[in-house]
């Protein structure tokens, strides 16, 4: 049902990266909940890592609005579902204000996601190299498209009290207000790598004590009142929320490929369970087939919407850690392992022999396995050297070159994550290289911005570079859960078998 959704919120963005939005999305989102504010936190583009420090600020998980990977018709769907509730919303952007998806106009724009909102945009300014030109720019930006509301500027990077002056006068004569100024404080830069910012997982502790200095220093150089005054000046959206089990917002079809369903209850791969028995021994009013979820410092890329997807396809959503648990959870029926470093944590990865042969034995069985990115090089024989669990034939090192983009695919071959002629939009972003052996099938075809295969399909095993948001085609959370509740089916049906 269409909705009027009334929720005051903010679109932070800038001129180009590397101009402090995260600096001041993540300060802002911890500075108002400081206050008392449910605040929900949200990030433009595919970025898996700044909803990280979003979700220590906020305290509530870290979504993506990407128009490219899920359409423009699902970006303010997707926001009422992640901001139902709160008080305030604020959205970083991705790159420049203007840049999107390669030749494709304003597609995934941070500018495209604050016009699909209706919401305000803070224009953050490294002001570190000039003073009276800051109007110009600012001015361009604001003027560049009239259905782009920019309702304030905040300076970063700021050098002294003069310097401000300067800046502050000529935005004056622009007639553009400043919601803040930042003083330059390399003392909470948070930390860099290879593929950008490190992860909070990787660094919890420090990762909060980051979050609370940039909540200070907006706190001392914002105008949160005023930030909030505009915030209330968004008009309200009118929407149907995004839910994981209803039906497909852009096709409306109910049993269509991107409706929902829960598993029929008849089904043998649903038996009841009593009070207190384990996963995977049943649960009334049928058992939930166990999907285990890599997690840990070694795989951190994951969006929330894919659990919430599963358990509304019926399946029980359990993390593990393949760098501290030598064990699959009890009863997995099927195992997602998405993105993150693993490059970074090769050897811990290759001293946990237990569970990779726990995975291996996993895939070898037939059982349903989901990899993107990350999740591929754990699947491989090696990387950089080091033995992985060795479900593929191919072994993957660290290269020179970035790839780095959006992608239009096709699926290739009937996998458990997808039928073949599936069509799905994702992006690759890795600095490895995996040099394939024999017996598997691709995994995508893809079609632009270049021809070609990538990836593996053999058995239950999907396994690409290419990251996807499932909320796009949510038919391939269901067909995975259904993967696994045949697998979990199958496994009992020979046990009890057994003499």
């Amino acid at each position: 049902m269409v909705t009027a959704f009334d929720m005051p919120r903010l679109v932070v963005a800038a001129p180009s990266s590397g101009s402090g939005k995260t600096t001041v999305a993540t300060g802002l989102m911890a500075a108002f909940a400081e206050r008392g504010l449910a605040v929900s936190p949200h990030k433009a583009g595919p970025d898996y890592i700044d909803p990280g420090y979003h979700a220590l600020a906020t305290g509530r998980p870290g979504r993506n609005l990407d128009a490219f990977m899920c359409g423009p018709e699902l970006i303010a769907p997707l926001f009422a579902h992640g901001a139902a509730g709160c008080d305030l919303a604020v959205v970083e952007g991705v790159m420049g204000l203007y840049d999107g998806a390669a030749g494709r106009g304003e597609l995934a724009s941070t500018a495209q996601v604050a016009k699909l909102l209706r919401a305000p945009v803070v224009l953050v300014v490294d002001a570190s190299s000039q003073s009276r030109s800051v109007a110009a720019l600012v001015h361009g930006f604001a003027s560049f498209d009239p259905q782009v509301r920019l309702g304030g500027v905040i300076l970063n990077k700021v050098g002294s009290d003069r310097h401000e002056v300067m800046l502050r006068e000529a935005l004056e004569e622009a007639g553009m207000p400043v919601l803040g100024v930042l003083r330059r404080a390399p003392q909470v830069a948070t930390p860099s790598r290879h593929l950008g910012l490190v992860p909070v997982a990787e660094r919890h502790a420090d990762a909060l004590a980051a979050v609370a200095a940039l909540a200070e220093q907006v706190r001392a150089g914002c105008d949160l009142d005023a930030l909030m005054a505009l915030a209330r000046t968004a008009p309200p959206l009118s929407c149907e929320p995004w839910s994981p089990a209803g039906l497909d917002v852009r096709s409306g079809q109910s049993g269509t490929s991107g409706s929902r369903q829960r598993p029929d209850p008849a089904s043998p791969a649903f038996e009841a369970r009593g009070p207190g028995q384990p996963p995977g021994s049943g649960a009334a009013p049928y058992d939930r087939p166990v999907v285990a979820v890599a997690g840990g410092a070694a795989f951190t890329f994951s969006y929330a919407e894919h659990a919430e997807l599963l358990q509304a396809a019926g399946a029980e959503v359990v993390t593990f850690d393949p760098l501290r648990d030598e064990a699959l959870p009890e009863g997995t029926g099927g195992l997602v392992i998405g993105g993150g470093f693993p490059e970074v944590y090769a050897p811990e990865l290759s001293a946990n022999a237990p569970l990779r042969a726990a995975v291996s034995a996993f895939a070898a069985a037939g059982g349903p396995v989901a990899a993107e990115c990350a999740g591929l090089l754990y699947l491989a024989r090696s990387l950089d050297g080091k033995p992985m669990c060795g479900v593929l034939d191919a072994d993957a090192r660290m290269s020179e070159r970035l790839t780095l983009g959006y992608r239009e695919a096709v699926a290739v071959s009937d996998s458990s994550l997808a039928a073949a002629g599936t069509r799905l939009r994702g992006h690759e972003f890795h600095r490895t290289v995996i040099e394939p052996g024999a017996g598997a099938a691709p995994a995508w075809g893809f079609t632009h911005p270049e021809r070609r295969v990538e990836g593996f399909v053999r058995q239950g095993v999907h396994a690409s570079y290419l990251h996807t948001h499932w909320a796009a085609e949510p038919s391939v959370a269901r067909r995975f859960a259904q993967a696994a509740a045949a697998r979990t089916a199958a496994v009992r049906g020979a046990a009890a078998a057994r003499p």
